[in-house]
């Protein structure tokens, strides 16, 4: 099941569990993953983007090591809201990764490598530091939106 509405994901899901949220990009993809009560989302690894069935291995791996309930994906959007060639990337990754079995929410992630960038320069984080976790922190900023709109109640 692939939703685009925070609700009918949160649906679709066992009262709480562990999420998965995903930032992916053209070399590599941000992984980050939020406790079971859905309040914290955190940054964790980036994977090096390969073929998608090593791709979808890792995932289901750490799907099973983490006991992940759903996965949310981030969905790059334009700025006027409109979808290019890179959100048409996201839902294709998202439709293949549904033979995971596991409930998906594609998320509007506008915004959110500039938000972690910012967090990590506001850390005092070097360029290269900044450089390797980028992608893990665009994650969780996805995922953290996912779950804040989940617990609030809207979209």
């Amino acid at each position: 099941m692939i939703a685009e509405i925070a609700h009918e994901f949160s649906g679709a899901l066992p009262d709480g569990g562990v999420l998965l949220g995903l930032d992916l990009g053209t070399k590599t993809i941000g992984v980050a993953l939020c406790d079971a009560g859905w309040r914290f989302a955190t940054a964790d690894k980036t994977l090096e983007r390969g073929k998608f069935t090593r791709d979808c291995a890792k995932l289901r791996d750490l799907c099973a090591a983490r006991s992940v309930k759903g996965i949310v994906i981030g969905l790059p959007r334009n700025m006027d809201g409109s979808e290019g060639p890179r959100a048409q990337s996201a839902r294709a990754y998202a439709r293949n990764l549904d033979a995971l079995g596991l409930p998906i929410l594609l998320w509007d992630e506008r915004l959110s490598t500039a938000s972690a960038e910012r967090d990590l320069i506001a850390q005092d984080f070097s360029r290269a530091k900044r450089a390797e976790r980028i992608d893990s922190h665009a994650a969780a900023v996805i995922l953290q939106g996912a779950i804040d709109a989940m617990a609030g109640g809207v979209i």
